[in-house]
This record gives structure tokens, C-alpha cells and sequence, in this order.
């Protein structure tokens, strides 16, 4: 087996990277590019340099036996462990599925020198369970990624640093899987050499309104939304249907993706049964293999498929992709546009036609190679570049608003007209962006070594070390890192919760009733609601100063008068003059359940402020 020549650099670029570091590393190659082989090619590599075996992983059956074939024609033999295919681990590389492979971890272990990752935008808790229990038999074992589409919805990029070695910016990616992006195939690259089939966009003159589909939180569309919008629009998809199929008169393949099985199904209605075909979730398995056996034999035109046909299907022969469904992600719609890219005889290009609104979607600049990829950012922010001054790497992160008009120097921090930079509040230096810390990195025996220098950071009083703004323990002491400020906030909500210190607090409710103490004396009984505990008072005038005091200062607080007694002070109550205390002083005494009564309407206890 021969590989082409980016296929070659590839497999070189990923030699040079697991031979210098531990860090687990990927290839983007779009699809067509014969990943398969890539695949193949690296794990025979490993094999005979590190003497240990290989796992390959992929997620479907149909992955799983197409990598596997690609590596016998090498001429090396290989196991498969997939619970729909067998279970062997004969030979030194073995091509499994994630889910056969997790429920016999024990008989993958320390000799496993790597993990190769097919589709690894979708590498999911499983794989990653996977991976970890090797690397923890195997430290050194390491883990290559293989995918079409490296990013993933919501999360961006799934690398950290691209082929070039710079730092992804911060907008583009979330807590990425890889370290590093080893080797880039694109689709016009491969056009260009002749590698893949030149695909056609034509606009459609009807489409479905999809435009009014909008992301949940979970960067999904709402199910009912999507009925509303792709099923019981009976003349519409009728009519978008006599279009494509018109568009299809010189076409061989057809692969058209519906939004939902209730759709799919009206689809077909408006196709030739003798002529059309439907896959979709509910197909069994033996009756899918035969549909999909006749399609690439040519024995139908149409195939109509639900979600199950979008990554890792080949028929080469497809030369017209008819998008009838709407994707959330950028990357879906790489992979639907990527089944009718591969060479074919007589094959001149592939017609895309996209009657939902996917390229305008994902690709604003209309170029279905370069989508928009993206997280979630801070509004109405833009992009700056920023030189570390610790080890020069340029980092772009996502700037601050700027209505002051600072200037902002090369290291990324705001300055003012005289050149000094713009201090915080807490006389921190003010970065001009939301980043935090650089992405430099160095690789030190094997291991990825991050450059140390933050613009936002919060220092462990403990033991000076410089940690995440937002970390919790610090990283190298491990104590609890608090910020001063809410340290003393700490400290003051404790301080009222605790019911035998002596607190001011607002008084939300009172209820003023008659009452007789144990001695048979007239006595004022309040109950008192607080933002922190509720409680009684007992008042009464008295000979005793505490107990005279505390009735004028209650009388003074109500009624800016002084009530006789008990009787006086419910009657002037019930003839609605006075009102509640504002503020009420008090602390519970040792061992009772009485409250002693300092005063009231003095002014609230108020939080503590740094010096």
C-alpha cells in the first residue's frame, strides 16, 4: 500500500510529535482523504518501534471493518473487537468500538503503546475512560486523533494549539481534548490535486424556514420546532422535492438528508418507489445492509436517510448531497457535504443542494471549507493579539470594551497618554482583554509544559503562588484561596448568623400581642422577623434600669412617645398609630432561648471594606 503524498506527511508529522512528547496529538484531514490509511500506516509505525500493541477505536461497526481492511492491505494482520463483528485480541493492532472495548478494560493494559482515535471530534466520556485507564497502566501511551471536522458545538476546536504551534484563541475553544493539531488536509487542497470531487452550490429557489431555528443552552434545536417547521408542509416539500429531482436528471447517487422520520416518509412520497429508498433509526440491521449494498450497486437513485448516513458512509458514486434538515453544527455539515466529495469514473463534481438555510447558517462568508467557528464570548468583544512577556508567544484573546479610548500596548494591557498602564481598583494592573493566562508551551521529557505568566490571577497568601482567577484551592499549597474582599464578607455573614453575637439587623416583620409573665406581671411581647432568625422580646416598664431602658427606647422607636404600659402601648397599636422599628440591636443570651435588647432604629450592621 502507497500512500499519497499528503497521506505520507501526514504520518510523519504525527511520528515527529509522539517521538518528542506524551501529549496526545491530531490530524485534521477532511473527508476523502483516506484517513483509513493514515490510520493504518501510524499503528503499523508504532507497533514495530515500541513493540507493544495498538488500539485503534471508531464508532460504528461500519468504521470499525473499513479501517481494519485498510490495514490488512498492508499485508499485516489485525484483530477486531467489536461485539457485532468478534472479539479477537490475536494480534498486536486491534481495531475496536468504543463500547465492546469499555466492557473489558481489564484486557486492555500496559502493553498498549497508543490509542488512535477515529472521528475524534466526537470523543466522548467512554473514549476517555478508555484512554485513561491505559495511560494508567502505560503513562506513556499515547493518544492520536483522527477527524474531518476537529471542532465541536459549543465547544470549538477540540485542539489547543494548531499545526503551527500557536495558541487557538480563547473564543474558539473550551477545555480542549488535544494538545496539539500535528497535520491539516483540507478539502481544496485535496480538490485542487485532484484527490476529491469539485463540489457544486447552486441556490435553491425554495427552501424551508429554517432560519427561525434557534440553539437551547444544550446548542440543540427544539424538537417541536423542527416538526413545525420540516413536517405537514405538504406542497412546499413537494415542490422542493420536483426540484432537486429535476436538478438530479444527469445524476448517478442521491443521498438526501431529511430532518425527521415523519418527514423522511412524506419525502418519499413524492419519489418514485421503483426508484427511492429510506434508512433511517428504526431500519433493521439486515434490511439497512441491503439498501445500502443496492444504492452504491446503482440498483436505486434516491437514498433517503434520518440521521444515520453522516459520517463514515461511502459510495463513492453520490454526486448530488440534497440537504433537507437543518444542522445545529458546522461539523455535521462538513460530513453531509463530505458523502458525495469522493473520486468516482466519469464523475465531474457534486451537486450540493441546500434547501434549509445550513450554508448561511454556518459559513456567512459562503465558503463551506472555512465555517464559523466559535464559543460563547463576552458581548459586542473583539479580537486582539498580545505579546507574552514572559516567552514572546503571540496570544489572541477576546478584548474588553475600550469607551475610554486607552491605548493598549504589545503585551496586551491598557496604558493611558502617558504611556503608563491603567490600573484596577485594587492597583492591579487592567489587561485589554479577558484572557488569563498565555499559551506558550514548551514539551520537557515528553510533557507539555505551560508558560506561567497570567494577566488575571489570584496569588495564595499562603504561600505566594500565582493561580487561576478563578481556582478555588491553590495549585501548589492547596489551601482554600479567598479573595480578600469576600473573605470579610465571609467572615460578616458569619458573624450574623450567630445568634450570641451581638447583631443590628433590619426588621422585615414584627407581631406585638398582650401577655403574663410566670409572676402574673403585664408584659409586651414581640416577635421580631429578621433576614437571619426570628425571636421574642419581652417588655415592660420596671424599677430595673435594663428593663426601663429598653421600653423607652422600644416606645421612642414606635410611637416617638412614651407608652404608660403594656395596655397603653397595644391600644395605641390597635388605633393604628406608631410603626415597626426599623433596625432592632440584640443578642441571644448563654444557655436560654431570651434575647437581651441593646437598642433599636440604630444603623444597620454594614459589610466591611478593605482598607
Amino acid at each position: 500500500m502507497k500512500l499519497r503524498p499528503y497521506q505520507q506527511g501526514a504520518v510523519d508529522s504525527i511520528i515527529e510529535w509522539v517521538k518528542k512528547s506524551f501529549e496526545p496529538c491530531l490530524i485534521d484531514a477532511a473527508t476523502g482523504a483516506g484517513k483509513s490509511h493514515i490510520i493504518a500506516a501510524v499503528a503499523g509505525w508504532v507497533n514495530e518501534h515500541s513493540g507493544k500493541k495498538v488500539l485503534c477505536l471508531a464508532p460504528s461497526k461500519e468504521l470499525v471493518e473499513q479501517n481494519h481492511a485498510k490495514y490488512l492491505a498492508t499485508g499485516n494482520p489485525a484483530s477486531i473487537y467489536c461485539a457485532s463483528i468478534s472479539k479477537s485480541l490475536a494480534h498486536d493492532v486491534v481495531f475496536g468500538s468504543p463500547q465492546s472495548v469499555k466492557g473489558a478494560l481489564s484486557k486492555f493494559g500496559s502493553n498498549y503503546a497508543a490509542v488512535i482515535v477515529d472521528e475524534a471530534h466526537g470523543i466522548t466520556p467512554t473514549v476517555q475512560a478508555i484512554i485513561d485507564h491505559i495511560r494508567t497502566q502505560n503513562p506513556k501511551a499515547r493518544v492520536i486523533g483522527c477527524t474531518a471536522t476537529p471542532y465541536r458545538m459549543g465547544m470549538g476546536y477540540i485542539y489547543q494549539y494548531n499545526e503551527k504551534g500557536e495558541p487557538v484563541p480563547e473564543d474558539t475553544t473550551r477545555n480542549p481534548y488535544f494538545n496539539t493539531l500535528v497535520c491539516r488536509i483540507t478539502a481544496r487542497e485535496l480538490i485542487e490535486q485532484n484527490y476529491l470531487t469539485l463540489p457544486v452550490f447552486e441556490p435553491t429557489a425554495i427552501h424551508y424556514d429554517a432560519a427561525s431555528l434557534s440553539v437551547d443552552k444544550k446548542g440543540k434545536f427544539d424538537a417541536r420546532e423542527i416538526e413545525r417547521v420540516f413536517e405537514g408542509q405538504g406542497r412546499k416539500t413537494s415542490a422542493i422535492v420536483s426540484d432537486f429531482v429535476a436538478n438530479s436528471h444527469d445524476r448517478v447517487g442521491v443521498m438526501v438528508f431529511a430532518a425527521t422520520i415523519q418527514h423522511a416518509n412524506e419525502v418519499m412520497q413524492s419519489l418514485d418507489p421503483n426508484n427511492a429508498q429510506i434508512i433511517t433509526g428504526a431500519t433493521g440491521k439486515t434490511q439497512r445492509e441491503k439498501i445500502i449494498s443496492d444504492f452504491k450497486k446503482r440498483r436505486f437513485k434516491y437514498l433517503v436517510n434520518v440521521a444515520v448516513l453522516t459520517t463514515g458512509f461511502d459510495a463513492s458514486h453520490v454526486d448530488h448531497v440534497v440537504i433537507l434538515r437543518a444542522t445545529e453544527s458546522a461539523g455535521l455539515l462538513q460530513q453531509i457535504i463530505g458523502r458525495g466529495l469522493r473520486l468516482d469514473p466519469d464523475k465531474k463534481n457534486c451537486l450540493v443542494s441546500d434547501y434549509a438555510e445550513n450554508i448561511a447558517r454556518h459559513c456567512p462568508g459562503g465558503d463551506v471549507f472555512d465555517p464559523r467557528i466559535s464559543v460563547s464570548r463576552p458581548t459586542e468583544s473583539f479580537d486582539i493579539e498580545c505579546d507574552c512577556p514572559m516567552c514572546g508567544v503571540t496570544n489572541i484573546f477576546a478584548g474588553r470594551k475600550n469607551d475610554e479610548g486607552f491605548e493598549i500596548d504589545d503585551s496586551g494591557y491598557f496604558v493611558d497618554l502617558l504611556g503608563e498602564r491603567v490600573l484596577t481598583d485594587d492597583e492591579k494592573e487592567m489587561p485589554a482583554h479577558f484572557g488569563r493566562r498565555c499559551g506558550g508551551q514548551t514539551i520537557v521529557k515528553g510533557e507539555a509544559v505551560r508558560c506561567e505568566y497570567r494577566w488575571s490571577l489570584k496569588q495564595c497568601d499562603d504561600c505566594g503562588h500565582e493561580n487561576d482567577i478563578a481556582a478555588r484551592y491553590c495549585e501548589s499549597c492547596k489551601s482554600e484561596l479567598v479573595d480578600p474582599n469576600e473573605k470579610l464578607v465571609i467572615e460578616f455573614h458569619k458573624m450574623k448568623s450567630d445568634p450570641y453575637s451581638v447583631s443590628t439587623d433590619a426588621v422585615q416583620s414584627w407581631l406585638c400581642r398582650s401577655h403574663i409573665s410566670q409572676k402574673g406581671n403585664e408584659t409586651l411581647k414581640v416577635t421580631y422577623t429578621t433576614d437571619y432568625r426570628t425571636f421574642d422580646v419581652y417588655y415592660f416598664p420596671s424599677s430595673m434600669a435594663r428593663h426601663q431602658r429598653n421600653w423607652e427606647s422600644l416606645c421612642n422607636a414606635v410611637f416617638g412617645k412614651y407608652a404608660d404600659d403594656p395596655s397603653d402601648f397595644m391600644r395605641l397599636i390597635n388605633e393604628f398609630e406608631g410603626r415597626k422599628p426599623k433596625t432592632i440591636t440584640a443578642v441571644r443570651q448563654r444557655g436560654s432561648d431570651f434575647y437581651t435588647v441593646y437598642d433599636h432604629n440604630r444603623e444597620l450592621d454594614e459589610i466591611p471594606e478593605m482598607a
